[in-house]
């Protein structure tokens, strides 16, 4: 999987569909609201390059010319999480079930519960994951600049990871 296709962090979607079932063109405005039927669009496996322990992403919507951002639902299992990372459009993550930990570099590790709002500025190195005894499934909302949405850094080790 590439960088970009995991970038909706991550931050992969299939077309979103028109009523009559016609794929969107993302370079033409639209004309009527645009539904994207749950259930049809594939999950994807979080590769072990970007992310330590079992994730899954759930694409809901690529960026478009007409929002620059995707969303995605994205699952830790216990003890997973994402390499450092950075975004070059910034990163908006809505806890929506479990325990996760977060932490920005040089910063201490937080703990984040469902509801709790995560702002990952433009530029900033971070991570994000489950805490060891909980799954976490956050909501993603990426935006991108020239259609790259995440850069890649190195994994998150297990002492930073353990580190309160």
């Amino acid at each position: 999987m590439n960088k970009t296709l995991l970038g909706l962090a991550v931050c992969a979607a299939a077309p979103l569909v028109d009523a009559a079932g016609q794929a969107e063109n993302p370079g033409e405005p639209f004309s009527a609201q645009q539904i994207s039927r749950a259930g049809t669009q594939a999950s994807v496996v979080g590769p072990a390059d970007y992310f330590s322990g079992r994730v899954r992403v759930d694409p809901l919507f690529p960026a478009s010319s007409q929002i620059n951002a995707s969303g995605a639902y994205v699952t830790f299992e216990p003890g997973a999480r994402s390499a450092w990372h950075t975004h070059p459009a910034g990163q908006r993550l809505v806890v929506v079930s479990g325990v996760g930990l977060t932490q920005e570099w040089g910063k201490p590790v937080q703990e984040i519960r469902p509801g709790d709002v995560i702002l990952c500025p433009p530029g900033v190195k971070h991570w994000h994951g489950a805490a060891s005894t909980s799954a976490m499934t956050h909501l993603a909302v990426t935006g991108a600049v020239d259609g790259k949405s995440v850069e890649w850094l190195e994994k998150v080790t297990d002492d930073q990871y353990n580190t309160r």
